[in-house]
């Protein structure tokens, strides 16, 4: 009975309170303050973190939630964010949509980062050892062929991948064991026991970088246009959308739909498209004007992995 009460008090604490930051001495206190701030959503260690320090440098600013993150940047205690967007297994983070919706920010630009989750313990820990995994449910999702090998392992959703490694060397519970990025490990000081444990390989995350409308500099090598529009809820109003862009010669390369708040059946259409030109993107919103009741730029970019973009914020 002992036994089961310690184990559940155990688990229980992966849920507690979290501080984000370690305490800074004064010198490092005077030089983040000289730096660009950049917020993220997630722990220091967190694939987000990751990205971050791929896009642009600066001092690194962690977030509990995404509206937090975009909160900060726009009441200007932070200069930047970095935001993922979509990834090419689990599909987009509708949230991030709505948010860049709802704010006066610009997506200045695209990422793309490969997703290599890894199983973590404390060091010395044998795999034999772990009966409970935590990690977010996105990464638990993507390991499932490793864990149904090893049905000991008892999966937990947790907050964030980076946040349970810390947690993970908090508690020094050596049953138990976190999956997360080798970033993650390396700066908490934990053990990759097993690499690569994902179930596809081909899984990449896109993150955007993003900043106050006012501080934003478009891209003259911009090649990529995000924006959102809805249309009234009547026949063929969307093909007419469509078609404007088809007319132009835009390559669509992604479309979304999210539901406006507190309008049942209308919808808000979020649309990526490959530009020729940063001239073709401010036709494109001009085309979309006549038939759209609200049209927003998101913003204008160049892509990750194109010619252009090769080495700036991508890991393979």
């Amino acid at each position: 009975m002992a036994d089961s009460v310690s184990k559940k008090s155990a688990v229980q604490l992966w849920y507690g309170a979290r501080e984000h930051t370690k305490p800074m001495d004064d010198a490092q206190q005077e030089e983040d303050c000289n730096r660009i701030k950049v917020a993220i959503q997630g722990e220091p260690g967190s694939f987000s973190h990751e990205a971050a320090l791929g896009m642009i440098e600066g001092a690194i600013v962690p977030c509990s939630v995404s509206a937090e993150v975009f909160n900060a940047l726009v009441d200007g205690s932070v200069d930047a964010a970095v935001i993922p967007i979509e990834n090419s297994l689990a599909g987009s983070v509708l949230e991030h949509f709505d948010l860049l919706f709802q704010h006066d920010v610009k997506v200045v630009r695209e990422s793309r980062l490969r997703i290599r989750h890894n199983l973590i313990a404390i060091s010395g820990t044998a795999v034999a050892d772990i009966d409970r995994v935590f990690s977010h449910p996105v990464a638990l999702a993507q390991c499932r062929r490793f864990l149904a090998d090893h049905p000991k392992m008892e999966s937990y959703a947790f907050y964030d991948t980076a946040g349970s490694v810390k947690q993970l060397m908090e508690l020094r519970d050596r049953h138990a064991a976190a999956i997360a990025s080798e970033s993650a490990a390396r700066y908490y000081g934990a053990e990759i026991l097993e690499s690569g444990i994902e179930d596809n390989p081909e899984n990449y995350t896109r993150f955007f970088l993003v900043r106050r409308t006012a501080d934003a500099v478009v891209d003259p090598d911009a090649n990529k246009i995000s924006l959102a529009f809805s249309v009234e809820n009547r026949p063929g109003t969307l093909v007419a959308a469509l078609n404007q862009l088809s007319a132009m010669g835009t390559n669509l390369t992604k479309i979304e739909s999210r539901p406006v708040q507190g309008r049942p059946w209308e919808y808000v259409f979020y649309v990526d498209c490959q530009l020729h030109s940063t001239d073709e993107g401010s036709r494109t919103l001009e085309a979309l004007k006549p038939v759209c009741s609200i049209v927003k730029e998101l913003g204008r970019y160049r892509e990750a992995g194109t010619s252009r973009e090769q080495g700036i914020g991508i890991r393979e």
